[in-house]
Parts: structure tokens; C-alpha cells; sequence
């Protein structure tokens, strides 16, 4: 079937728009633009608001957006194990986690998420600091071991080799059992709107548990997770106290969460 797409003289795409040339465009948005609102493209397709969400959700279980309020955000990236993602943008973490290391202060107790980016932050803690690291990721654990000074804490529970960390109600449990300074937190996404966000259920209750006891809350993130988000809700921006991430990130997210209340601290990456 030939199908001609009408423009009017406003450049207003018409209704006999189809479904997937529909969601080729939102696609195309949302790489360019970083977001997409509802409404805004109800008023360009000429269809209703109902139609441009049922595109939504048919995007949102084919993994190509993740739908939030009003709208949808590009999925978070998900770069396989975290074995594959240490390898992976290994300056750039090192960078972003001198500049995190220099916020922490000796006699803190910091329970360390798992990450890639919080590994690194690990491995760059000065020795002698007489910190007390707290974390459900042996590869965060193994990373403190060198330092002296810094005593360390594994919480257990069922280990998940994609995420690599314990998770589950034994790692809760015995998370709940400390009351960290600072919780230096692992984000598969990043939004002003949608907040802190997981991959897995389990991980954004173990990660929501652990924030919500600790006294002040950091992600240390590289851009490609800012204006993203995942399936499970783990933090609303108003909980972030700092958020560590390279220069040249999305000014518009930035300023939200600044407004937000959240101390941003931009770095320059090496070249």
C-alpha cells in the first residue's frame, strides 16, 4: 500500500501518519532531543494524546524508550557484566573518581554501591584516611583492600553476577544495620524528573534502603547516564546531594538538578 504522508503549510504532520512512522520520528527525538512529551506530539501528529502513549508503551516493551510522566527518556545503557563495564571508558571513571575521592573526609563511614565508575572511586581512596567502607560488591571490596586504614565491610546475600553485587533480604537486612555518612550511589539513570533508576527490582529496593538511611547521598556517573532512565524508581532528585559527572553534559538536565538542590561538580575528562 502506497501511503503519502500531508504536511500543512505550518509543517504539522497530518493523522494518516502510521503508527510506525509515528514512532520512527519519536525514536528520531529522542535521540536528537532527549526526551519527548506527550503532548507535544499529539499536537504535531494531530491524534490523540491516548494514541501517542499506546505508541509509548508499544516502544516501551520493545526496549526502545523508557516512559515516564508525560512523556518518555531514552533507556539507561546497559553495557553488559560489570566485568565488561570496568573495561569500558577506564579514564574517564579514574578522572571522575579522584575528583569524588576528594569530597570524602577521614573517620566517614561510606557504604560504596556497585558500579563500574564506584569501583573506581574504591580504588581511589587515600590511604591512611581512617574511613570505614561499607559495600554489597566484592569488587568494590577487593579494590579497598590495599589502603590502609580504611577497614571494610561485605554485606552478603545472593550474589548477582550482571550487577555484581549481593542483593535480595539478606543483603537488605544487613545493610539496614548501618547508618552510613555518605552512600556513594551506582545510577543506571539519571533525570530530573524520573530520578535515580535501576535495571532490577532488587537492586533499586536495596539501593532506595540503603539512601534512605545514609546521612548524604553521591552518584558519581559519566554523561551517557544523564537524561536517561531505567524500569525501577530508586531516588527522587530532591535526595541527591552531589552528583559527580564530565564536563559538557546536558545544561538543561544540570540546572534542574541544581535547582533541585543538588551540588553538581563538573570534571574535565583527559584527552
Amino acid at each position: 500500500m502506497n501511503v503519502q504522508i500531508r504536511m500543512t503549510t505550518g509543517g504539522a504532520m497530518s493523522d494518516l501518519l502510521l503508527t510506525r512512522q509515528r514512532q520512527d520520528v519519536i525514536r528520531d527525538r529522542l535521540a536528537a532531543d532527549g526526551r519527548v512529551v506527550a503532548a507535544a506530539l499529539a499536537r504535531e501528529f494531530r491524534v490523540s494524546e491516548d494514541t501517542v502513549r499506546r505508541d509509548l508503551r508499544e516502544m516501551a516493551a520493545a526496549g526502545l524508550c523508557e516512559r515516564v510522566y508525560g512523556g518518555a527518556l531514552p533507556v539507561a545503557p546497559s553495557t553488559g557484566t560489570l566485568v565488561q563495564r570496568q573495561g569500558q571508558d577506564g579514564d574517564a571513571k579514574r578522572a571522575l573518581a579522584r575528583a569524588a575521592a576528594g569530597f570524602l573526609t577521614g573517620g566517614m563511614t561510606i557504604f560504596i554501591d556497585a558500579g563500574s565508575t564506584n569501583a573506581a572511586v574504591a580504588a581511589a581512596l587515600p590511604s591512611g584516611g581512617r574511613f570505614t567502607v561499607v559495600t554489597n560488591a566484592p569488587a568494590i571490596a577487593m579494590a579497598i583492600i590495599p589502603r590502609a586504614g580504611v577497614e571494610t565491610v561485605l554485606v552478603g546475600g545472593r550474589y548477582d553476577p550482571v550487577i555484581g553485587a549481593c542483593l535480595g533480604a539478606r543483603a537488605v537486612s544487613d545493610a539496614e544495620g548501618f547508618r552510613a555518612d555518605l552512600m556513594i550511589l551506582g545510577a543506571c539513570g539519571i533525570d530530573a524528573r524520573a530520578g535515580i533508576t535501576a535495571f532490577s527490582q532488587d537492586e533499586a529496593e536495596f539501593k532506595r534502603r540503603v539512601a534512605a538511611a545514609a546521612g548524604a547521598v553521591m552518584v558519581v556517573a559519566t554523561r551517557d547516564k544523564l537524561g536517561t532512565a531505567a524500569p525501577f524508581a530508586v531516588l527522587p532528585v530532591a535526595g541527591l546531594t552531589r552528583l559527580v559527572t564530565d564536563a559538557g553534559g546536558d545544561e538543561t538536565l544540570l540546572g534542574a538538578l541544581a535547582h533541585a538542590g543538588t551540588d553538581i561538580v563538573r570534571v574535565p575528562l583527559p584527552r
